[in-house]
């Protein structure tokens, strides 16, 4: 403002109408810049007298105001900073005064809120550039935050030129360090140069550690992070980095990545992590470390590929320490970053467990004389190793290439394929085809064990209430335990697994006419093809797709026959007329035996078992069924890697005596011999033998080597499960009386710690699983931090995966490192560890008292 324009708004605010109470009006006039002091002595307001305070008359003015003149108005022109209220005189006459304000720094100040003291005063004067705009004074308003100090509104300033949402100093090393590592090119810290807020900002980076003179946002960054995993690792195991690192700053830096990990802008701290990493070669020196000493760093994203590069390192060699492998995956699941290398460790976890497997069994191997002996031992146990390869595979697969691992990672997939392929399918396969021979060559089926041909009537005939059966080509046995799993914690229902032999040959057309009502299967001719040239057919009907649901009516006419696709895209009202008033429904279900043949088949075990209990969610929604089986025409073979000319027999008969062959069977004319071929009876017509290949061997024939085959008389091809579910409605009295047996709750965790006192910022605490995973009790994640008394977080939430399913695994703790915020704590105030759900829902809350001495309050970085 000009004087002419200050004389009218200082005539406008003495003409305005006295408060209430009031008999005059004083004016204080304050001008702590004194950039209208030659002004006033000439100034003439009319009826109002002009009174100047020179810092000498502070009596006589007060006397003026006091004693003399009681009555008129007056202005009184201040242009006096006080650096102590006690200093000043007139301080109760400036308490019940108006107050005028006319430089542009007094009217900024006021604008937003700021207390009007020297101190104060020199900082806003100083940033007078920036707050020239209003613009960029309106950004300082939106952060809502007491102006109360210099290094308040210092922080206030740059978060404003970040276009923040606070003005957190850990926060702005953030934003700067995210706008580019290239000082000279970076935009905000231009924006700092250009406002005069450089200086400023390298006091913010000293308070976290930077010595250097000159900036460098690179230098500055890779400060941050070294020092910030220092606090993790031992000063020694960071030989070599000590430039970077300040040891008095551990705790701040630590709390600057720590809360840049759990923000939005986690990937670009990966970024610029790996950029640092690359320039200090830190993988060299992290790789020098033991596997313990890495377990629980977090902040290095390079540390998951040094420490996976060691267990796989290891597992190449032969060198497989199971329990390390576990206690690392535990200890980096619950971590930033570790998704993107989840199927790393999930294919090592499953190489622990495949190798926990061999030690137990390769001592004694699988030397069972019985058949049904061995059928019992895979049906419990010896199936779990498909599971585990089925899963490595399946990982494997979901991997992302990485230069770095890709070979070890590879030596490891082989070193898999060997120990299932060679050993287990090997050991297992040989003892199974000695074993199983003689019953296989005089019955064609093994006794005592259920049998496939038998489904229909076994389970089917007998149902009181409509039945649902739903047929999922090739789902192997190993696969219906993860359905059985699935329905035990998703569905109110009483679940059993069943197995039964399948029919040999073991492939579709012969297991899917099995599962059909008939008296007798038998078969005939027809085609020139020897790959399928048989058509099976039951008590003369055949059994093709097309036909399946007319044997279903021949038997029962309420039946119906529908593919699972299509009863899955049908609505409501297309479905139910078609399947109302039916007693037996078929759906067949074609999602691992496709994908099989296209490669990709351990994927499709997965999807399969998510698709099938959609549809068995349909079937108790739409129709409310209570009785839903869930079986399989045959199950399979399947390695990854091609098989060897060694691995492969072939049929040593004339082609003339080929009827119908695969790579896992052949069915000749009656008297055939083939030399390395074991003979099945053949029970569907008595002019023709039956023969399959042993172990794991293939029959050699044209084209595709066959990674993925079925026909043979392997476990994993004739094992068959049935899933019987009977599904319990709300009014059901087993339900009633046991829901507690049925419905489906995830297990829980407690502290296992008894100390309730912290004398430290960084501790561990034990906590335990209390209940195991089992079929009505599911897996569950958990948060768990310390807050004070209000609810104020004051650590970042830890995350525990609570999936231990046995006893001897629920007896190690689940160690949880905690690192409070820096800050004061008092030891009479009540903090609180809360356990919540992985929503955030909190479960419990347990008191602690905090006991520092020596804590400090948060970092100020304008002390």
């Amino acid at each position: 403002m000009d004087i002419e324009q200050i004389v009218q708004e200082l005539k406008k605010k003495f003409a305005q109408p006295l408060p209430e109470f009031y008999r005059r009006r004083i004016v204080v006039w304050y001008d702590a810049d004194r950039e209208f002091e030659n002004d006033v002595d000439g100034l003439s307001l009319d009826a109002v007298r002009v009174i100047k305070l020179t810092g000498s008359n502070n009596f006589e003015v007060k006397k003026i105001i006091a004693v003399d003149d009681t009555e008129g108005d007056i202005l009184l022109y201040n242009p006096i900073a006080y650096e102590r209220p006690d200093d000043n005189w007139l301080m109760d006459v400036e308490l019940y005064s108006e107050e005028f304000r006319a430089d542009m720094v007094s009217i900024w100040m006021e604008e937003l809120h700021i207390e009007d003291s020297p101190n104060l005063r020199e900082i806003v004067k100083r940033y007078r550039k920036f707050f020239a705009a209003k613009e960029r004074r309106e950004r300082v308003s939106r952060l809502k935050v007491k102006l109360n100090s210099p290094g308040q509104i210092i922080l206030a300033i740059i978060a404003a030129l970040g276009n923040m949402d606070s003005c957190n100093a850990k926060n702005i090393f953030r934003k700067v360090l995210i706008a580019g590592l290239d000082t000279k090119n970076n935009s905000f810290y231009a924006d700092l140069v250009k406002f005069g807020a450089e200086a400023d900002f390298a006091r913010i980076a000293n308070g976290a550690g930077y010595g250097e003179t000159d900036m460098d946002l690179r230098h500055l960054a890779t400060q941050l992070l070294l020092t910030a995993a220092s606090h993790v690792l031992r000063a020694e195991n960071m030989a070599g980095l000590e430039q970077y690192i300040s040891e008095a700053h551990q705790q701040l830096c630590h709390e600057i990545v720590t809360e840049w990990m759990h923000s939005d802008d986690v990937d670009s701290l990966k970024d610029i992590a790996f950029e640092i990493e690359k320039d200090v070669q830190l993988t060299e020196v992290l790789r020098k470390l033991d596997i313990n000493d890495l377990q629980r760093v977090e902040c290095l994203p390079c540390v998951n590929e040094v420490v996976l590069g060691k267990l796989m390192a290891d597992i190449a060699d032969s060198n497989i320490d199971s329990e390390l492998i576990r206690r690392t995956v535990e200890a980096r699941r619950t971590l930033t970053w570790f998704d993107e290398w989840e199927p790393m460790y999930e294919a090592l976890f499953q190489v622990a467990n495949m190798q926990d497997f061999y030690m137990a069994h390769c001592s004694d191997g699988f030397h069972v004389v019985e058949p049904k002996a061995i059928w019992e031992a895979y049906t419990s146990e010896y199936y779990k190793m498909d599971a585990c390869y089925r899963q490595f595979m399946a990982s494997y697969a979901k991997y992302s290439y990485n230069a770095e691992l890709d070979d070890l990672f590879k030596r490891v997939a082989t070193l898999v394929e060997n120990l299932y392929k060679n050993w287990f399918l090997g050991e297992l396969g040989t003892n199974w085809s000695n074993s199983a021979a003689e019953q296989l060559q005089k019955l064609g089926y093994i006794d005592g064990i259920e049998r496939q041909s038998d489904f229909y009537d076994r389970y089917v005939a007998p149902a009181k209430n409509r039945v649902f059966v739903i047929v999922s080509d090739a789902l192997r046995y190993g696969v219906a335990t993860s359905l059985e799993e699935s329905l035990k914690k998703e569905a109110l229902c009483q679940v059993k697994l069943h197995s039964m032999q399948a029919v040999f040959p073991t492939i579709t057309k012969f297991g899917m006419a099995a599962l059909l009502p008939h008296k007798k299967l038998s078969v005939e001719l027809k085609g020139n093809d020897k790959t399928e040239r048989l058509v099976v057919l039951a008590d003369g009907m055949a059994t093709d797709a097309g036909n399946r649901e007319a044997v279903l009516k021949a038997t029962n006419p309420k039946s119906v026959a529908i593919k699972a696709s299509e009863f899955k895209s049908l609505k409501r009202e297309e479905l139910t007329p078609r399947l109302n008033g039916m007693d037996v429904v078929y759906i067949y279900h074609d999602t691992i035996d496709e994908a099989g043949h296209k490669g990709d088949v351990f994927t499709a075990c997965d999807t399969a078992v998510r698709e099938i209990m959609d549809l068995m969610k349909r079937v108790i929604n739409m129709f409310r069924a209570p009785n839903v089986y869930v079986t399989a025409d045959h199950g399979f073979l399947y390695t990854r890697d091609a098989l060897t000319e060694d691995e492969k027999v072939d049929k040593t008969t004339d082609s003339s005596q080929d009827i119908e062959y695969g790579r896992r069977y052949a069915i000749m004319q009656k008297g055939s011999t083939p030399e390395y071929l074991m003979p099945v009876k053949f029970l569907y017509n008595d002019e023709m033998d039956a023969f399959a290949p042993r172990e794991n061997t293939r029959i050699k024939m044209r084209g595709n080597d066959g990674n993925f085959v079925h026909g043979g008389i392997s476990l994993q091809e004739m094992v068959v499960p049935v899933v019987e579910c009977y599904f319990l409605r709300g009014d059901n009295k087993e339900l009633l009386q046991n829901r507690s047996k049925y419905e489906t709750k995830p297990v829980t965790i407690g502290l296992l710690s008894t100390g309730r006192k912290v004398s430290n910022l960084i501790f561990n605490l034990d906590f335990f699983q209390e209940t195991l995973v089992s079929d009505n009790r599911e897996k569950a994640e958990y948060q768990v931090y310390f807050t004070d008394e209000i609810g104020n977080k004051i650590c970042e939430p830890r995350r525990i995966i609570a999936d231990k399913k046995t006893e001897e695994d629920k007896q190690k703790p689940f160690k949880i490192r905690f690192n409070l915020k820096q800050g004061k704590y008092s030891n009479t105030d009540v903090y609180y560890l809360v356990i919540a759900d992985d929503s955030g829902l909190e479960i419990n809350k347990i008191s602690f008292q905090i006991d520092i001495p020596f804590a400090t309050d948060d970092f100020n970085f304008f002390a």
